[in-house]
């Protein structure tokens, strides 16, 4: 017999969380009010708890529609209602600038899931316990991490990704079963082109040119339109290319994309409202140029960033584009080097989408110009927060804030917010 809890409500992180004396106790896979069984977690884990039964379920509980939830760690809500999902996915983003104490008004959620995700990593890892079926090394595992776990679980499909991915689970499994017996674990990270298939292969260190070989024979088998390892080629039969407003855009082997296509265009058409009456506009850590390119349809554009084949992959595309406005990229390390104010002052706008960490550095500097609108992008309430802080104590006024949901059944929420001096 487990541990008999009642969940209060569902947290940050899309975990069920109850309330056991002066302790918070987290649970994944539960709503609000839901009265529940669970059992310790294995290891140092001493506030979570895994669900063993439940006895009494919220009315806004429905049926998971993937069989591998709640053993796959992608995603962690596919168990709520919808509106009640929306709504707390919003909310996140409400609860997170209020504790900031900035006051601005958060828009509805807008859901940009579209056709699912168009880029996966998935790992390959070699069971240590012998299985008499498979190879005296033991049973290889290809898939996503378990929740909470470095333990790999075997997908055999997944139903949230886009059409455009259709078979990259076979071509990773095949990858894998090629390379596995180098005993290394292995990253295989695949991205849907136009063109088909692009996968970098990561982990498998310095391979034989035998291998190499082999490899280039399966990446043509399977159609790959390439087939990198940590960047280096192996074979590409087609530049995997993706369309970015009017422009084509080959992408650099690994380069960062925004989950979904949807997702992207959302964003982006966003960016393009909140600057529409800029005719200079700074773009930066700009990667393959998902605002740039569309910006550049009216407005000429500097584009920053430091992944220097991010920066010549947009500058091609812009190059090779008719009806732009200019479009001028640099490579530049913005956390160590941001735009001054001095810098700055050429531009009517500045838009900028960080990683997860945000851009305390690049914000200060922001802060201290006279740039008149500022959009921020961002994957991260929290570090999105600080820095918007940053800008009204350097005298922005924060318009709105617009929550997208392109990673659908997970706790990671992107927003777009317009500052203006």
């Amino acid at each position: 017999m487990g541990e008999r809890l009642v969940i209060d409500h569902v947290g940050h992180l899309g975990d069920g969380i109850a309330h056991a004396g002066d302790h918070t106790i987290y649970v994944p896979y539960t709503l609000g009010g839901e009265t529940v069984e669970v059992a310790p977690v294995p290891g140092n884990h001493p506030d979570r708890r895994r669900l063993l039964a439940i006895e009494h379920a919220s009315p806004e509980r429905i049926e998971p529609f993937c069989p591998h939830f709640g053993s796959c760690g992608g995603c962690a809500i596919q168990h709520w209602q919808p509106d009640h999902y929306r709504a707390w996915k919003r909310e996140l983003v409400v609860s997170t600038l209020a504790q900031a104490k900035i006051a601005c008004e958060v828009h509805p959620l807008v859901d940009a899931h579209g056709l699912g995700r168009r880029r996966i990593t998935l790992h390959a890892r070699q069971d240590a316990r012998k299985d008499s079926q498979k190879d005296s090394q033991g049973a290889l595992k290809v898939g996503f991490a378990a929740a909470n776990s470095h333990d790999i679980v075997p997908i055999d499909r997944c139903p949230i990704l886009d059409p455009g991915l259709s078979g990259a689970l076979d071509a990773a499994r095949a990858i894998a079963e090629l390379l596995i017996a180098i005993g290394k674990p292995l990253d295989i990270q695949i991205t849907a082109t136009d063109n088909g298939l692009d996968v970098d292969v990561r982990g498998s260190g310095p391979l034989p040119t035998a291998m190499i070989a082999t490899l280039s024979r399966l990446a043509e088998q399977r159609g790959l339109a390439r087939l990198t390892r940590h960047g280096e080629l192996v074979l590409m039969r087609t530049p995997p290319t993706i369309a970015i407003g009017t422009a084509r855009v080959t992408l650099p082997p690994g380069s960062f994309l925004q989950a979904t296509v949807a997702g992207e265009e959302a964003l982006a058409a966003l960016v393009a409202e909140h600057c529409k009456r800029a005719k200079h506009i700074a773009d930066l850590f700009c990667g393959v140029g998902p605002f740039a390119l569309r910006l550049a349809a009216k407005s000429r554009v500097s584009a920053f960033d430091s992944d220097a084949g991010a920066v010549t992959a947009l500058q091609k595309a812009a190059t090779s584009t008719s009806g732009l406005k200019p479009i001028k990229a640099e490579s530049r390390d913005l956390f160590r080097r941001p735009l001054v104010p001095q810098e700055l002052r050429d531009y009517d706008a500045v838009v900028f989408d960080p990683p997860r960490q945000g851009a305390q550095a690049q914000a200060q500097q922001l802060a201290a110009s006279k740039i008149p609108v500022v959009v921020a992008v961002s994957c991260n309430v929290a570090t999105f927060a600080r820095d918007a802080r940053i800008l009204i104590d350097g005298g922005y006024t924060i318009e709105g804030v617009t929550p997208v949901d392109q990673f659908r059944h997970t706790p990671h929420v992107e927003l777009v917010a317009r500052f203006r001096k």
